[in-house]
């Protein structure tokens, strides 16, 4: 059996994407959180996403229970899969899981950083730190069979090429992620504020909309003052950047956007 490793610290999006990259690479079994998942079906094991405090999920999910470990060791020898795909949030954590479950060397290892861009890495990020919401490689009807009263969010479904289902990603709310963290709209607002009046040319804020529903968005309308010939897309830009880094530097999140509109310009003059 050809084993792969899929690793990235925790919250990086690496179940949401399991699917699509086994889909890729032709394999039809994964390792996630203590569970064996066979072609988008749970095998075997049970989740470290429903323990109730870290140090059990991490327990879990590197099968430190001999019990727990046998079961899904014993469901492989049967399965007789050619691939394998391993999740895990640090090569050490991967090693442990090879070990537990004597699985064949070498691994090949694929950082999360080489199958998601950056951006996506960020954003699944905040759903985490801010939402606690957790995905699971198998689908909802199967996490109610196992968790029938458990508060489930959402379940997106994963195409192939050929259209036909892969699998799904169940998005979940583990009893250990913590609460829920709310950024006040209008704690978004004095930041937009304070950037646009250190920059000088911001003469009004015409409009200020953030939204947090999904990823932190930014929508502002703004009254301009710049001297005639200035390069008006520069300006913008850098606008932009500077409010990317003070909302991260202020409140710890990156932009999924920032949208400005340009409600009136005042032309100034050259000197």
């Amino acid at each position: 059996m050809e084993t792969y490793a899929l690793y990235g610290i925790s919250g990086t999006g690496k179940s949401t994407i399991a699917l699509k990259l086994a889909h890729q690479l032709g394999i039809s079994a994964i390792i996630d959180d203590g569970i064996l998942i066979y072609q988008g079906r749970k095998l075997a094991g049970a989740s470290a996403k429903y323990e109730k405090t870290k140090i059990q999920a991490v327990k879990r999910a590197i099968f430190l229970d001999p019990n727990h470990a046998e079961e899904v060791r014993q469901a492989l020898a049967n399965l007789n899969t050619e691939r394998l795909l391993i999740l895990g949030t640090s090569l050490k954590m991967i090693g442990r899981i090879v070990q537990a479950l004597h699985l064949p060397q070498p691994v090949e290892l694929i950082p999360i950083e080489s199958v998601k861009p950056p951006q996506d890495i960020e954003a699944a990020r905040y759903v985490r730190e801010t939402m606690g919401r957790h995905a699971i490689p198998i689908p909802r009807v199967e996490v109610e069979k196992d968790f029938l009263h458990r508060l489930l969010f959402s379940a997106q479904r994963i195409f192939s090429s050929k259209r036909d289902a892969t699998g799904e990603t169940t998005i979940v709310h583990p009893p250990f992620s913590g609460g829920r963290i709310f950024i006040h709209p209008q704690v978004m607002r004095k930041v937009v504020q304070a950037t646009c009046e250190r920059l000088g040319y911001v003469e009004r804020i015409l409009k200020s909309n953030a939204s947090f529903d999904d990823l932190p968005r930014l929508e502002l309308t703004l009254a301009l003052a710049l001297p005639m010939g200035t390069n008006l897309p520069r300006k913008v830009h850098a606008l932009q950047e500077e409010l990317y880094k003070e909302v991260g530097y202020c409140l710890n999140i990156a932009p999924a956007s920032i949208d400005v509109q340009i409600g009136s310009i005042r032309f100034t003059d050259q000197t």
